[in-house]
């Protein structure tokens, strides 16, 4: 019993080691900050990057393979984009896919497609009201502790 218990755990650590790419990858905070600086966030559809910082924080939690299921459709990635409108996922009726992407995409370690796609989002909407949780969390606050220190 206790050899069998030994062999379960050593398979588990093993999976765990073999297959990263089940595991998310959490962008810290001020490297987020680097990256929405260097792809010009700043003052973009007037607002700042503590805006944009803030909006992951309460949609993604920095994950980049964060997904969310709304029911009839689908958020994906850093900045969980909506499979409805913006990406495609294969499953979510009459989507438009205006950022032309397939959904999995925007999952991975690699953001610059997701930059692309959440500044069209941001672009067609003049700002962030497309993200609940920026409304929710970020709209008309002091948001100087999202870039503090970086």
């Amino acid at each position: 019993m206790r050899t069998s218990m030994l062999l379960v755990g050593f398979l588990l650590v093993f999976l765990g080691l073999a297959l990263p790419g089940t595991q998310a990858k959490v962008i810290p905070r001020c490297e987020l900050v680097k990256i929405l600086r260097q792809h010009g966030f700043e003052g973009f559809v007037g607002k700042t990057i503590a805006d944009w910082v803030c909006l992951v924080e309460h949609e993604s939690r920095y994950r980049t393979t964060a997904f969310n299921d709304n029911g009839p459709s689908r958020d994906y990635g850093i900045f969980q984009i909506n499979s409805k409108y913006w990406c495609n996922d294969g499953r979510t009726h009459g989507s438009s896919n205006t950022c032309r992407i397939n959904c999995s995409k925007l999952q991975d370690d690699n953001i610059a497609d997701d930059i692309q796609c959440a500044k069209k989002i941001a672009g067609q909407a003049r700002g962030l009201t497309p993200w609940v949780a920026w409304k929710k969390y970020c709209q008309g606050k002091n948001l100087s502790s999202y870039v503090k220190g970086c």
